[in-house]
C-alpha cells in the first residue's frame, strides 16, 4: 500500500512533520530556559576558546589543578579588563550619544541644503520622530540591562553569571570526559563522526574567540591612536566600542565606525572627521583582506549573506547576546554538516585516538572494543 512513490512521499512527509515539530518544541524549549542555554552555551565557548592552556598546563601539573589555573587566570585578566572597559563605555555613553545624534544633525542639515538645491525634500517629522525615539532608548535604563544581558527576561543577571562561571570551571576540568561520557552512548558505527563533530566545533568555537579578539584588538588599537592623534574627545571609550563591535562581524564594526566618524564631525569639524572615517576604512580593509584571513582561515568559513542572516536570527530570538552568539554557532554548525557530508578533510586531526581513549577510561571498556564485538558477530555467524 505505501510502497509506491506517493506512499513513500507520504510517509517522508509525516517524518518531515515529526522532525520539524520536535526540533520546533526543543527551540521552544531552549528559549523558555534561557537562563540556563545562555551561560551554558557561553561557557561552551569560552571553554573551547581556553583549552589549549588547559591541554598545556596538565603537561606540568594535575587536571584540577591545571583548571584552576586557567580558570582563575582568565578570570582574572578578562573579568578585571573586561570590566574596566565596559564600565569607560557606560559611564560616557549617554555623552557619546549626545555627539552622536549632534553630528548626525549636522550631517543632515548638509544633505538637506544640498538636495534642497536639487528641488528635493525630505520629510523633517519622521526624521525627527525616529531620531527622538533611538536616543529616548539608547539613554534609557532598558538599554543598558538588555544590551549586558538577555538573561533579565528569566532570571536575574547575578544568577546567569554565578551558572556561567560554575558551568566554565567544570567544562575546563572535565570537559574531554564529559565529552566522551556522551559519545560512549550512540552507535559505534557513528561514533568516530561524532567525535569529528565534537573536535571541529572545539576548534571552530576556540579559532572564532581567539581570532576575532586579536582582529577586533587590532581595529581598537589602530582607530583608538588615530583618534588621539587628531584630539577627538572620548578616544578610548570610541576605541573600546570598536573592540566589542568587532565580536559582531560586518554589522559590529561598522557601526563602531560610524559612530566615532559622527563625534569627530561634532568636536573637530568636516575635515577631521573625513580623516576619521578614511583611517575606520584603510583599518578594516588592511583587518578584512591581510589580518583576518591569516587568523581565521580555517574557523569562519561562511558566505556573508549567512553571516547577515544569522546575526538577523540572533538578534530577533536573543537581541545583543543573540547577535554575538549567532555567528559561531552557525559556523559551528557547518563545520559539523562538513563532517557529517564527508567534506570536512581535516587528516591531522587525533580527536578519534584521543576520545577513544577517554571513553574507554570512562566506561572501563577497551578503545578497540568495537573490533571486538565485530569478530565475535562474525564467528557467530
Amino acid at each position: 500500500m505505501w510502497t509506491d512513490t506517493l506512499g513513500r512521499l507520504g510517509i517522508r512527509a509525516v517524518q518531515l512533520l515529526v522532525v520539524s515539530t520536535v526540533v520546533g518544541l526543543l527551540v521552544f524549549a531552549l528559549l523558555r530556559l534561557t537562563v540556563v542555554v545562555i551561560p551554558t552555551v557561553i561557557a561552551i565557548i569560552l571553554a573551547c576558546a581556553l583549552w589549549p592552556l588547559v591541554r598545556l598546563a596538565r603537561r606540568v601539573m594535575s587536571g584540577m589543578l591545571a583548571a584552576w589555573t586557567v580558570f582563575l587566570g582568565s578570570l582574572l585578566v578578562l573579568g578585571g579588563v573586561g570590566t574596566g572597559l565596559v564600565f569607560s563605555v557606560i559611564n560616557e555613553w549617554s555623552n557619546l550619544v549626545d555627539q552622536a545624534v549632534e553630528g548626525f544633525n549636522q550631517l543632515r542639515q548638509v544633505v538637506d541644503d544640498n538636495l534642497g538645491a536639487l528641488g528635493f525634500t525630505i520629510d523633517q517629522e519622521q526624521i525627527d520622530g525616529a531620531i527622538d525615539t533611538v536616543t529616548s532608548f539608547l539613554t534609557s535604563a532598558e538599554f543598558g540591562t538588555g544590551a549586558v544581558t538577555t538573561l533579565s527576561a528569566a532570571g536575574t543577571f547575578f544568577t546567569g553569571l554565578v551558572l556561567l562561571l560554575v558551568f566554565l570551571f567544570f567544562f575546563l576540568k572535565d570537559g574531554d570526559r564529559i565529552w566522551a561520557f556522551f559519545i560512549s552512548w550512540t552507535p559505534r558505527h557513528f561514533r568516530d563522526k561524532w567525535i569529528a563533530s565534537g573536535d571541529k566545533v572545539q576548534k571552530t568555537f576556540g579559532g572564532y574567540i581567539r581570532g576575532t579578539a586579536i582582529v577586533a584588538g587590532a581595529d581598537a588599537v589602530g582607530i583608538t591612536i588615530a583618534l588621539l592623534v587628531l584630539q577627538v574627545p572620548l578616544a578610548l571609550p570610541l576605541g573600546v566600542i570598536v573592540f566589542l563591535g568587532g565580536f559582531i562581524p560586518i554589522v559590529g564594526a561598522t557601526v563602531a565606525g560610524i559612530l566615532a566618524t559622527l563625534v569627530a564631525l561634532v568636536a573637530n569639524g568636516p575635515i577631521v572627521a573625513l580623516i576619521v572615517l578614511a583611517v575606520v576604512i584603510l583599518v578594516q580593509q588592511l583587518e578584512s583582506n591581510f589580518l583576518q584571513p591569516v587568523v581565521m582561515a580555517q574557523t569562519l568559513q561562511l558566505h556573508a549573506l549567512v553571516i547577515l542572516m544569522a546575526l538577523t536570527a540572533g538578534t530577533v530570538l536573543s537581541g545583543v547576546i543573540g547577535a554575538v552568539l549567532a555567528v559561531p554557532l552557525a559556523a559551528a554548525a557547518w563545520g559539523v554538516i562538513k563532517v557529517w557530508s564527508g567534506r570536512d578533510g581535516d587528516t591531522e586531526s587525533t580527536a578519534v585516538e584521543d576520545a577513544q581513549e577517554e571513553i574507554a577510561e570512562v566506561h572501563e571498556e577497551p578503545a578497540a572494543g568495537a573490533q571486538g564485538d565485530e569478530e565475535e558477530s562474525d564467528a557467530e555467524q
